[in-house]
């Protein structure tokens, strides 16, 4: 049966920006003292929310981050995104093909609104996303919690009066996969790169490595 509505993370699913974004975080800590790689960074935070960030840097330094680190950190991550984030190969055409099943869908996401803005605008899928994205700053401002919380994809699914059985999500991280499946929805993994062992110990339901693979998947429900 098909779903109600379909629920897409963005980074690495719809926008490959998690490099780019591992890159800055990496720089960061490492003029911090906490000395990284761009693959120490992802391997660390990768579809975490800047707010549960935090804590784990200030443990590892063992100090409280400078004043305005969080949002001097988002700054920069707009504006590299903003230059170099680019398109999951497919993700436009995924879109409209949802669009085209006949499909609700909406965007759920650990990144800001800001950062979404930008990568949406940068990658040419604006158009498409007005009104459907969901981030953890906002969800977070009105008393909720990002990813691996489920609020994040029940606000999506809230408005679209859609209820959480009646949702598939699409995700690439173990924390997003928890999350979704907190929420009472059917998770499906994105794996491109084929590590897909973490996706499925988090509860994912079947693996998809390309995002034609999950639309034809959908058609044929």
């Amino acid at each position: 049966m098909r779903p109600d509505l379909v629920i897409f993370d963005c980074d690495g699913v719809l926008i490959d920006s998690e490099t780019v974004a591992s890159t800055v975080v990496a720089r960061d800590l490492s003029a911090l003292g906490w000395t990284m790689t761009t693959e120490d960074a992802m391997s660390h935070f990768l579809g975490m929310s800047i707010t549960d960030m935090e804590p784990i840097i200030e443990t590892r330094l063992g100090r409280k981050l400078p004043p305005g680190w969080r949002n001097a950190l988002a700054d920069q991550l707009v504006i590299a995104l903003g230059e170099q984030a680019k398109p999951v190969p497919g993700a436009r055409a995924a879109l409209l093909a949802v669009t085209a099943l006949g499909i609700p869908w909406r965007i759920a996401s650990n990144s800001s609104d800001e950062e979404m803005a930008v990568k949406f605008t940068r990658c040419s899928m604006a158009d498409l996303v007005i009104g459907r994205c969901h981030a953890a700053a906002s969800v977070i401002a009105q008393g909720g919690k990002p990813k691996p919380a489920p609020d994040i994809y029940l606000a999506a699914a809230a408005a679209e009066g859609v209820a959480p059985s009646r949702c598939i999500v699409l995700e690439d991280s173990a924390l997003g996969v928890t999350g979704a499946v907190a929420a009472g929805m059917t998770c499906y993994g994105f794996a491109p790169h084929g590590k897909a062992a973490h996706l499925l110990a988090a509860g994912a339901a079947r693996i998809f490595a390309t995002l034609p693979e999950f639309t034809n998947f959908l058609e044929a429900l």
